[in-house]
């Protein structure tokens, strides 16, 4: 797949792989995902409150970021990074409206939202903005870092120095979490752009993989010698075996080496959902 690039910096070749699964206790799956070859757009959503109401919260939030995305990514090729962070966090700030107009509308939905992280690639960056306690991860040189930082009370606990990064790992409560989409207004997206390198790997998962597996084990398996496909379903998997008791989502973007620039028609292909 070959990425139009932000300013005039040479195309990069990119492979994605998703897989989402409900998980060994939850009935249902309220975590959402997508991705679009033609502009190296990743979307990822864990939904939450309610009776089938986190699925909408994360499903709004999916589609309505990638839509407003893709139309403005198509209208503006050659974009600067800074550019496109400030049209990712606009769209990440319309669909925490929408979500709060469908839970006002709506009695079932009502309390509802999502945790997100959204991400653009292009030539040489990649412009992530996150709420909440989804994450990013980049697998660098065989070595593992989370670039994201949730927005959560026990990352709280950690930032005030009441609990050290070693024992949040066995402290509750893991999942409340101080900002979500459609809770309030106000979006709170926390965005950021950073360097791409061929060779790297990023992973964007909900909490249902990252509260039951730890950095080194999660190091361990994305550095594994498989296909794309087979990683997301180990990530997936390993999460099961150590209990399963969340919904999880794993998304996959392997970053090639650059190359020349050439559509074949992915720019104007619609969102793929994923799995």
């Amino acid at each position: 797949m070959l990425i139009h690039p932000m300013k005039s910096l040479p195309c990069l070749v990119l492979h994605c792989a998703g897989v989402s699964d409900t998980g060994r206790v939850r009935n249902n799956n309220e975590d959402a995902m997508a991705w679009h070859a033609g502009t190296g757009l990743a979307v990822l959503a864990d939904g939450m409150g309610g009776y089938n109401a986190g699925e909408v919260a994360a499903a709004l939030a999916v589609d309505g970021i990638g839509s407003d995305m893709l139309r403005w990514l198509r209208q503006h090729p050659g974009s600067s990074a800074e550019q496109v962070q400030q049209a990712l966090a606009a769209a990440v700030r319309a669909a925490n409206q929408a979500i709060v107009r469908h839970a006002g509308s709506d009695a079932q939905c009502a309390g509802m939202g999502t945790t997100l992280v959204a991400a653009v690639f292009g030539a040489g960056t990649l412009v992530l903005c996150h709420v909440g306690d989804s994450r990013c991860y980049r697998l660098r040189a065989g070595s593992l870092q989370q670039l994201t930082r949730d927005h959560s009370w026990l990352q709280e606990q950690i930032d005030a120095g009441w609990l050290s990064a070693e024992e949040a790992q066995y402290y509750g409560p893991r999942n409340l979490v101080t900002r979500a989409l459609g809770v309030q207004d106000n979006a709170q997206e926390e965005c950021q752009n950073l360097p791409v390198q061929a060779g790297d790997l990023y992973l964007l998962c909900s909490d249902g993989l990252h509260d039951l597996i730890g950095d080194a084990l999660l190091q361990a398996a994305l550095a594994r010698s498989q296909t794309l496909e087979d990683k997301a379903q180990s990530l997936v998997d390993l999460a099961n075996a150590h209990g399963g008791n969340d919904n999880i989502s794993v998304l996959l973007v392997q970053v090639g080496a650059a190359g020349d620039c050439a559509d074949n028609g992915l720019l104007q292909a619609p969102l793929q959902r994923l799995p």
